[in-house]
């Protein structure tokens, strides 16, 4: 009898001891999965946080984008085959989202010298009264729009040019639509001319806005003079 229970303590001592190495085996395993996992969360939480606030960026650097974008201004809706973006009617090259199509692509500026600043590309605006330009209802440039036009160029000759933009506009007699052909008409006249005194064709946009955006009273004649013009932008920095 005194054998069978001194057996028998033999055995729960080696039960025993045989609990506590498997037990000791499971607690650093298990706390080796809990760091894992505390670090695979915090990898995740850091590739949220990197794709979170991706935000679409003008091409000229600005905060206007003239291309329609989802409400959070992540994506730029486009058409069916993915290639072009969709527009609004404010749209130039410059306010387009960057890589959508005829979205402003600046030039490189070349290497400065080591003491000397990095050129910066400018922009100006001049506008025109299309009454200089053109004859009522047409849209075939005068001679004093082409004298306008020569200065335009010659200044031009000075910069490194990066791009111009036309725009045409006219009064509010007519219909919307005759009014906006007349406008691109314009504008596309202006781009020929320019482009005939040597610009790059590749440089030069166009765009006609019609009756959409008058800067006086289209009820007054003077008003009216004023809607009736052409502005066009240049943008390029100093040679």
């Amino acid at each position: 009898m005194a054998q069978s229970f001194s057996a028998f303590l033999v055995m729960v001592t080696n039960d025993v001891h045989e609990f506590r190495s498997i037990t000791c085996d499971l607690i650093p395993k298990r706390r080796t999965m809990k760091k894992l996992n505390k670090v695979a969360f915090l990898f995740a939480s850091a590739a949220l946080a990197t794709a979170a606030g991706a935000q679409v960026k003008a091409a000229d650097g600005g905060k206007t984008i003239d291309n329609w974008q989802n409400g959070t201004s992540e994506l730029v809706w486009k058409n069916g085959t993915n290639e072009l973006c969709w527009r609004d009617a404010n749209w130039t090259p410059a306010t387009a989202a960057e890589g959508c199509d005829g979205a402003l692509v600046k030039a490189a500026a070349p290497a400065p010298a080591p003491a000397a600043a990095a050129p910066v590309a400018t922009a100006s605006k001049v506008t025109f009264a299309a009454d200089a330009f053109f004859d009522f209802d047409k849209a075939v440039l005068k001679p004093e729009g082409k004298a306008k036009l020569d200065e335009l160029a010659s200044k031009v000759q000075g910069i490194n040019l990066e791009v111009i933009v036309a725009v045409g506009h006219t009064d509010s007699v007519g219909s919307d639509a005759y009014n906006q052909k007349l406008s691109e008409r314009r504008a596309q006249a202006v781009k020929g001319y320019l482009e005939s005194k040597g610009i790059d064709k590749s440089r030069v946009y166009t765009e006609g806005k019609g009756e959409k955006q008058p800067v006086a009273d289209n009820k007054t004649k003077d008003g009216r003079a004023q809607n009736r013009r052409v502005e066009i932008e240049v943008v390029g920095t100093k040679k």
